[in-house]
């Protein structure tokens, strides 16, 4: 029998280390004021865009306000949040140029892709949350995958906690997660199946909550940085969605600013 010699069991030994995947690097807790700063950056850029509040259900005629040139840099700042970003904005600064000189081509300036998952990304980074825990994302199909995993991993640690709609009332600082496809998912666990794998979704973060109404905000909105109320019970959880609407599917709960050292959750 021929016996491997030390050379060899060292490089052996360093290949079999390169191939295993590494464990993941634990998530980092952050004080409140992460928090604080992620729902002022929400409220702040949701004025700038002149607070639109509509009530669930409602579909007022849009302002075309994403096509306006002056709300360009807006938009522009939300895609350069993320570290890849599929080459919208390359092709919307030409949109921009055409738009600046009257041509056609610039009347569909930030029409497409879709900006709402790049709006969460956005406010998550300016308010200091690192990608580490708040994978910034062109889709929110990608970083609901990644909480779920860091959830599921880290449980006591992770910074959003997936929940059903029907397990807990949505609170400040929460993302408020649908689903807009046509055969609609209904709770998160659901999602496991088919990590990976694009979904249309949709999520808002949540501003304020109470007996009767859920007030969330979100991008690409009516075209725009948009707040809108959701009914909800006398207890504060989400009513279902009319028929035909999307589908909630999950609360992040957020716990910025509620994991040791800073306090427990109560």
């Amino acid at each position: 029998m021929c016996r491997a010699g030390p050379a060899l069991l060292l490089a052996l030994s360093l290949l079999a280390a390169c191939a295993a995947p590494r464990p993941p690097e634990p998530p980092l807790p952050y004080p409140p004021a992460a928090r604080d700063r992620m729902l002022r950056i929400a409220l702040s850029e949701w004025a700038e865009w002149g607070r639109l509040e509509v009530t669930a259900g409602q579909r007022p005629p849009s302002s075309r306000a994403e096509s306006d040139p002056a709300n360009f840099p807006r938009v522009l700042a939300y895609w350069r949040a993320l570290p890849d970003d599929e080459g919208a904005i390359a092709k919307n600064r030409r949109r921009y140029a055409a738009a600046l000189v009257g041509q056609p081509d610039g009347e569909t300036l930030w029409q497409e892709p879709f900006w709402s998952a790049a709006f969460i990304s956005y406010v998550l980074q300016a308010a200091g949350i690192d990608r580490r825990e708040f994978p910034p994302a062109p889709a929110h199909a990608t970083y609901v995958d990644a909480l779920i995993r860091d959830a599921a991993l880290f449980p006591a640690t992770a910074p959003f906690l997936p929940r059903s709609p029907a397990e807990r009332p949505p609170r400040p600082g929460d993302l408020l997660c649908a689903d807009r496809s046509a055969t609609p998912i209904r709770d998160w666990r659901e999602r496991l199946a088919e990590a990976g794998r694009f979904r249309p979704m949709h999520c808002d973060i949540v501003v304020e909550a109470g007996p009767g109404h859920v007030d969330a905000i979100g991008g690409n909105v009516l075209d725009a940085v948009t707040r809108t109320r959701f009914p909800a019970d006398a207890s504060g959880y989400l009513l279902p969605e009319p028929p035909g609407a999307p589908v909630w599917f999950a609360i992040f709960e957020n716990r910025l600013g509620r994991l040791p050292p800073w306090r427990e959750i109560p």
